[in-house]
């Protein structure tokens, strides 16, 4: 699987800045160890996304271990982004599917993407107005632990 997506005029990367790779291209054998330290994940996450079709095409070693590429880094980090969103599991797979089917599915996974980013904006603005109530709060007390002592009624 492959993050990087084209066509013959443009290329999304996935992510807004390159992001360091341990290993240059052509050296980048990662074992799910090694990637599992790297992303955070852990193994048992790592082949589960495997299993459930996130990450289906991880090479295999003559001896049947698992072979990461900075490729697999990079989509690792992209789903990461995509779980940071809330996306459900279900359409990230769904994702990596059309991803898989090529190009004529841009349309279908750009409606994906939106829908996310419109659920992300919702929770940003719930999340302002929360925000906003907290401060509130804050400058409630930090001005009641500024007033004056009132004097006790006799």
């Amino acid at each position: 699987m492959t993050v990087m997506e084209s066509t013959s005029a443009k290329v999304d990367v996935c992510a807004a800045a390159p992001r360091v790779h341990p290993r240059p291209e052509g050296q980048d054998r990662y074992t799910i160890s090694e990637v599992a330290e790297f992303t955070g994940l852990t193994a048992h996450t790592l082949r589960w996304y495997e299993r459930i079709g996130l990450m289906p095409h991880v090479d295999r070693s003559h001896t049947g271990q698992r072979r990461f590429t900075n490729r697999d880094l990079d989509w690792l980090a992209f789903v990461g982004k995509l779980r940071l969103t809330g996306m459900p599991v279900a359409d990230m797979v769904r994702y990596a599917e059309l991803l898989r089917e090529g190009e004529h599915t841009f349309e279908e996974r750009q409606e994906l993407l939106e829908a996310t980013r419109r659920d992300v904006r919702t929770r940003i603005a719930e999340l302002q107005d929360t925000l906003a109530v907290l401060d509130h709060k804050i400058d409630f007390y930090a001005s009641a632990r500024r007033a004056p002592e009132r004097p006790c009624a006799s």
